[in-house]
């Protein structure tokens, strides 16, 4: 089974995943480590159940030793519903194999502990965590694509700040995850342009329906949920027209 996952997408183990395992082997608490690790495997399964629902292509799957990471090869201007479902499938099929679980066998205080820590943790709206994936989707529906994207780094470096201030004492491996996760917004934010240009251009080469219209005068102004008409004083171009025009002329976003 596990070559079949494999063959289909990758799957990779983080090197400091194996230094926890040596760690948990040696501390006598590898079961406890081994009953958290199937519940990030699970976790993850929940998002990749909700990918081959609506048939995304699945890029890799990375394990964390405090948690995991399945990256999907879809468009920017996939359904917000769509991206909605996906992300809320991870931690719906992780509470439903935890209370399996305890139904079954004695969970011991850390192994409890660890996974409403992961389950809370992992709804912060923070980057590229669950919980920044439900915040993406309320922005996406009330404000355009580009402003979106801003707001939802913005609050992952407030929430950022906000963690290291809320521990109040010094805890490794908080600080790794946080680290982690504060390198992956900077990266974000950096290739803020060239996402929004991705944006652009798929809007441009792919063949996208959307049920609703609205007019609009430039491109920071377009939603993800909708198509757009551009001009004023009663004179309007198509979207792709629009956007044609601008990739034709070399159009800078910047």
């Amino acid at each position: 089974m596990f070559l079949i996952i494999k063959n289909m997408f990758k799957v990779k183990i983080h090197v400091f995943f194996y230094i926890m395992m040596f760690v948990a082997l040696f501390t006598g608490n590898i079961i406890d480590y081994l009953v958290f690790t199937c519940i990030i495997f699970v976790h993850e399964l929940g998002h990749v159940f909700g990918g081959f629902i609506f048939s995304w292509r699945i890029k890799k799957i990375v394990i964390l030793p405090f948690g995991g990471l399945t990256i999907f090869d879809t468009l920017i201007n996939t359904s917000l519903f769509e991206q909605f479902i996906v992300t809320l499938l991870g931690p719906f099929f992780q509470i439903c194999f935890y209370f399996f679980i305890s139904c079954f066998f004695n969970l011991s205080h850390s192994v409890v502990y660890y996974n409403f820590v992961l389950l809370f943790f992992n709804l912060l709206p923070i980057f590229p965590l669950d919980g920044s994936k439900f915040l993406y989707v309320f922005l996406c529906l009330i404000f355009p694509f580009k402003y979106s994207h801003l707001i939802l780094i913005f609050v992952s470096f407030l929430f950022i700040v906000f963690v290291l201030l809320f521990i109040g004492h010094f805890d490794l491996l908080i600080y790794l995850i946080l680290m982690f996760l504060l390198f992956k917004c900077i990266s974000e934010f950096m290739n803020h342009s060239i996402i929004f240009n991705k944006f652009l251009f798929e809007r441009y080469s792919n063949n996208l329906y959307f049920k609703h219209v609205r007019c609009v005068s430039n491109p920071n102004m377009m939603y993800l949920w909708c198509r757009h008409l551009f001009g004023a004083n009663e004179k309007y171009v198509t979207e792709r027209d629009f956007i044609r025009k601008m990739f034709d002329n070399d159009y800078k976003l910047w």
